[in-house]
């Protein structure tokens, strides 16, 4: 029987203000796992708090558990994605000024995509609308603080990059959805101060429920990840 883990969500790596940022809690728990996963989400992750990462011999994954409350599951799983061709860094540049969070936020604190937070602090991804096309995109350029000793962004924040552009992919981004579920391929890992893109687009919208896919590319164009992601609308007020 493999040892328990604990994870710590630092207040950093805060989506909503009071939670963990959904694609960096999944990539920290994809990260704790062998094989490949889908990441569900089943409450707000807890920050600044222990977290304990246990197997679930249920499913051959893992449970992200706080107390005796599943916070998420990582269930084995692959997934196909089809990726539409990106804009240019300097077209994905260009439409920033577009970018919805900057007249109204659900999360303006999230630390990808949240318009408060500085560069070095978070990621700054702003995913806006590209002309002629059925995709959003942002300029990205990892800062110092996302790489590891071989000057590569961790993989963790390669998940976290992919999460936030799916969100304004929606077209719900006013109303504030939240990532249920969350699966990503990671191919290579961008090094620092690359300038890359990344870009979301919509899958099929069923009620709340949103299924996107979201993707990151380097400065020669090439495919460094792709994921999966389905976004849940909260209930309309009564």
């Amino acid at each position: 029987m493999s040892a328990h883990r604990l994870l710590v969500i630092s207040r950093r790596f805060r989506g909503p203000p009071s939670s963990g940022n959904g694609g960096y809690t999944c990539g920290m728990l994809a990260a704790a796992a062998s094989k490949p996963v889908e990441v569900r989400l089943i409450m707000p992750p807890p920050l600044d708090t222990r977290l304990e990462i246990v197997d679930d011999a249920e499913t051959g994954g893992l449970k992200l558990l706080h107390g005796d409350k599943v916070v998420a599951t990582a269930t084995p799983k692959t997934f196909e994605l089809d990726v539409p061709k990106p804009p240019t860094y300097g077209q994905a540049l260009g439409a920033v000024s577009n970018y919805e969070g900057f007249q109204e936020h659900a999360y303006s604190d999230c630390f990808v995509c949240g318009p408060a937070r500085q560069r070095g602090d978070g990621m700054r991804i702003f995913a806006s609308p590209i002309e002629g096309s059925e995709v959003v995109a942002a300029a990205w350029m990892p800062d110092r603080s996302l790489v590891g000793a071989d000057g590569k962004v961790l993989p963790e924040f390669m998940w976290a990059a992919l999460d936030c552009p799916g969100f304004f992919a929606t077209g719900a981004a006013a109303r504030g959805p939240l990532l249920g579920t969350y699966a990503a391929r990671i191919d290579r890992c961008v090094h620092l101060d690359t300038p890359c893109v990344v870009m979301g687009w919509a899958l099929r919208h069923d009620g709340r429920k949103d299924v996107v896919g979201t993707a990151i590319f380097d400065n020669f164009g090439e495919l460094c990840g792709r994921a999966l992601a389905t976004w849940i609308e909260p209930r309309p007020a009564a």
